[in-house]
């Protein structure tokens, strides 16, 4: 019994031995947990507070999405006056082809292309041997006739006396009367028909009608020319007036309006643009083209310094007085809603949809003759989805520069 109690003596101070050597680990691992339970729930804190910031920013970005970024011009103050710029046609004041009054052949031309002539100077002489030879011949039938009338008269003259004498009877005396008038009615168809020769000869000197210049020459030394009702004509010459041309305008609908006889206009020329031309509105169709919508304008220009040339394209300035207290605007920025024209204003970061009065279309851009002035905010691009009293944010020049440049890349 003694070594029994000893043994459990021994064995409980052996345990006791050892609970006192883990003492200190125990303590050790209750620290350590107690740190990490700190530190976890830190970790948590820092996230719970993380996700409400995170929250938080979020509700403040998406409300700040939902305001709409715009980019917003002025209006162009109008000017005193508006110019409408339009290509014309020049074209010789008179423009006319020469054809051969007289057949034959060509003998000598005496002008060729860019010749100037003067009214009645010689172009070219026609040889008409077969002419010549008819009026010869008219010539002696109009010299027999003129006998004959001589001698008819002589008859008849002394057939009058010898009636009054009672030698001859008046039958015979009337017949002498009738001789006479009848180779009088001859000698006057023999003189209409030698006058009728001898125009058609003279023709065979072809003559300008006008001071031009010769523009085409379709012939040459030999050449046969025919003139007749039964023959088609044959252009020998082209001549053209050019002192001074005219220049023809389809002035679009919405001008037809503003366009008054005698109003002076600039024309200039592509190739020299620094040659400035003065013209004079002369004429108008005083009527609208329905196919193009125009109005079919002349201008004459005094080209006696010879700068434009028939048939050239040429650029006229028309000048019209602007209306008062217009502005211009780009025409990206219209808005078309079932009320109407309408643009997008922005006062107070807010939008206002105001109509306006649309004057002159210029194409990218627009006359304003009421409801701007060029003081306006007005919005450009507008979307279709903005609406009045919208809450919008006006964009920075640079950003909207390079929010633009980036589009363009």
């Amino acid at each position: 019994m003694d070594d029994i109690a000893k043994e459990e003596v021994a064995v409980a101070a052996h345990r006791a031995e050892l609970d006192q050597q883990k003492g200190p680990d125990r303590k050790g691992l209750l620290l350590l947990l107690i740190v990490c339970a700190v530190v976890l729930g830190a970790a948590i804190t820092a996230g719970i507070r993380s996700r409400l910031v995170s929250a938080s920013e979020l509700t403040t970005s998406t409300h700040e999405a939902a305001i709409q970024s715009v980019r917003v011009i002025h209006p162009t103050p109008g000017s005193g006056t508006e110019e409408l710029t339009l290509p014309g046609n020049a074209e010789a004041y008179i423009d006319t082809p020469i054809y051969a009054r007289t057949s034959g052949y060509i003998k000598k031309w005496y002008t060729d292309i860019g010749t100037r002539v003067r009214r009645g100077q010689l172009l070219a002489v026609i040889e008409t041997p077969e002419l010549d030879q008819q009026l010869q011949q008219a010539e002696a039938d109009l010299k027999t006739s003129q006998a004959n009338r001589q001698i008819a008269q002589i008859t008849a003259t002394r057939w009058e006396k010898m009636l009054a004498k009672n030698a001859v009877s008046a039958q015979q005396t009337d017949q002498a009367r009738s001789t006479l008038l009848a180779s009088q009615a001859t000698v006057a168809a023999n003189e209409a028909n030698v006058r009728r020769l001898q125009q058609l000869v003279s023709f065979e000197r072809v003559t300008s009608p006008f001071d031009g210049v010769i523009t085409v020459r379709n012939i040459d030394i030999g050449d046969l020319v025919a003139a007749g009702a039964n023959t088609p004509p044959q252009e020998m010459f082209h001549l053209a007036q050019i002192r001074t041309l005219r220049v023809f305008v389809a002035v679009p609908e919405a001008y037809a309006g503003d366009i008054k006889n005698g109003m002076r206009v600039r024309v200039t020329l592509d190739a020299q643009p620094d040659l400035l031309i003065s013209g004079t509105v002369v004429r108008n169709a005083n009527a609208i083209n329905q196919n193009s919508r125009t109005l079919n304008v002349e201008v004459d220009v005094d080209n006696r310094g010879g700068q434009l040339m028939p048939g050239a394209y040429v650029t006229v300035h028309f000048g019209f007085p602007g209306a008062n207290n217009s502005v211009t605007i780009p025409a990206s920025t219209l808005l078309f809603r079932k009320e109407g024209l309408r643009v997008a204003l922005v006062y107070n970061n807010h939008v206002v949809l105001t109509p306006i009065t649309v004057g002159r279309d210029y194409g990218d851009s627009i006359e304003v003759i009421q409801g701007l002035t060029p003081q306006d905010s007005l919005v450009q691009d507008p979307s279709d989805s903005l609406a009045n009293g919208a809450q919008v944010q006006v964009a920075s020049p640079a950003s909207a520069a390079a929010a633009k440049s980036g589009v363009a890349q």
